[in-house]
C-alpha cells in the first residue's frame, strides 16, 4: 500500500479523509441529512487534519521520536496506563504542583476545548443531529440511529443546546486567568512571545466570545444580527483550525504522547538506573541513557570526552559543572556540592 502514495504524509490524510467520508455517509444516512450551515466548519476540519499530519510525520521521523512512539506502543498495556491517562489526559495532576491558580486555568481551558469539540465535530459532519415532532419531544440521532427522545424543555435537552455556551464560559474564564498570570508574573512576562504565547489565547478569547454573542443574538435580540456574527464566529473557528498544527495549542492533539513517555520512564526505571559517572547519583533508566547514546550516534554527533564517558551519562547539575569545567579549565564537576534548586519539586 505505501507504493500507492508519494509519502507518509499522503496516505495518512488519504486514510484520514476516506474514513471520515465513511463515517459521515454512515452518519447522515448515505448523506441524506447534510447541515450545509456547517460546511465551513467542515473545511476548516480536513484543513486542520493536513497539517497536523504533516507536524506529526515530521516530528514523528526524528529518532528519538520514533524510539519514544515504538517502545511507548508496546508498554501501552501496562496495568499504570490507565491511572496515568487520568493523571495526564483528565486531572492535570502534573500541573497540579505547580498550583492550584495554573492547575484550574489549565481544566478551565483544557476541559472546555474538549467539550466544545465533543459537541462541534459530531454535529459538523452529521454525526448526531436532533429532530422534533410536533409532540414537543427531541429525538437525539446519533450515526443515524435514534439514539434517545427527550422533551424539548428537559434538563438533557437543555445540557445539549447549551453545551457549547457552558464550553464558552469555562474557556474564557481560563483564558483570562492565564492573560492576567502572564501580564502579573514578572517571569511569564520575560519568557511570554506575542505571537507564540499571548495569539492562541486571543484566537480561544475571540471564538468564545462570538459564540456566546450568537446565544445573546438569538435570545435578547430576536436574531438580528445573526448572520453577520454567524460568519464572523465561523471565521474564527476556522483560522484557529488552521494554526492550530502549528502554534503553542498544537501541544493538545500531541498531548496524549505524555502517557507514552511516562509509561518509557516508569517501566525501564523500574528494571535498572543509571548512576551518574561523576557523583554516582541514580539520575535516568540504563535503557533511557543507551537512547540517547544511540541517538546521538546516528546524527552524528559524539560527545565521548576524554575522561572516558559519555556527556549523556552524567546527571544535569554534574552536566552543567563538567561543561564550565571545560571552559574553566579547573575540575569544577568533582566538587560535591548540589545547586540551589538541585532536589526542587514543581
Amino acid at each position: 500500500m505505501n507504493n500507492a502514495f508519494a509519502s507518509h504524509y499522503a496516505k495518512s490524510m488519504f486514510i484520514a479523509i476516506s474514513g471520515l467520508a465513511i463515517l459521515t455517509f454512515i452518519g447522515t444516512r448515505m448523506f441524506t441529512h447534510v447541515d450545509l450551515n456547517l460546511y465551513g466548519y467542515m473545511v476548516g476540519t480536513i484543513v486542520f487534519l493536513g497539517g497536523f499530519f504533516y507536524r506529526f510525520i515530521a516530528w514523528g521521523e526524528r529518532p528519538p521520536t520514533k524510539i519514544m512512539i515504538k517502545k511507548g506502543i508496546k508498554l501501552l498495556f501496562r496495568k499504570s496506563t490507565p491511572k496515568t491517562s487520568v493523571d495526564h489526559l483528565a486531572t492535570y495532576k502534573f500541573i497540579w504542583n505547580r498550583g492550584i491558580y495554573r492547575w484550574t486555568q489549565h481544566v478551565m481551558i483544557g476541559w472546555g476545548c474538549l467539550l466544545a469539540c465533543a459537541v462541534t465535530f459530531p454535529l459538523v459532519f452529521s454525526w448526531m443531529y436532533f429532530t422534533m415532532e410536533e409532540n414537543g419531544m427531541y429525538t437525539i440521532v446519533l450515526f443515524g440511529m435514534d439514539l434517545m427522545v427527550v422533551p424539548a424543555d428537559g434538563a438533557i435537552a437543555f445540557l445539549s443546546y447549551n453545551a457549547l455556551n457552558i464550553s464558552a464560559i469555562m474557556v474564557i474564564i481560563g483564558v483570562c486567568m492565564a492573560l492576567y498570570r502572564r501580564l502579573k508574573n514578572m517571569q511569564a512576562r520575560a519568557e511570554q512571545q506575542l505571537f507564540y504565547d499571548f495569539l492562541p489565547l486571543y484566537l480561544l478569547l475571540f471564538i468564545s466570545i462570538t459564540g456566546l454573542l450568537l446565544t445573546v443574538i438569538n435570545v435578547f435580540l430576536h436574531g438580528k444580527g445573526h448572520y453577520v456574527m454567524s460568519l464572523i464566529h465561523q471565521f474564527s473557528v476556522i483560522v484557529t483550525l488552521i494554526y492550530l498544527p502549528f502554534g503553542k495549542l498544537a501541544h493538545i492533539p500531541f498531548r496524549p504522547l505524555s502517557v507514552f513517555a511516562r509509561n518509557y520512564r516508569e517501566h525501564y526505571g523500574e528494571k535498572e538506573m543509571k548512576e551518574c559517572k561523576v557523583c554516582g547519583t541514580e539520575f535516568v533508566s540504563t535503557e533511557q541513557s543507551n537512547d540517547v547514546i544511540n541517538v546521538l550516534g546516528t546524527n552524528n554527533i559524539e560527545f565521548n570526552m576524554n575522561d572516558g564517558f559519555n556527556l549523556a551519562e552524567l546527571c544535569l547539575p554534574c552536566r552543567r559543572k563538567y561543561r564550565i569545567a571545560r571552559f574553566s579549565g579547573s575540575p569544577t564537576h568533582q566538587v560535591p556540592v548540589k545547586e540551589a534548586n538541585q532536589n526542587a519539586k514543581g
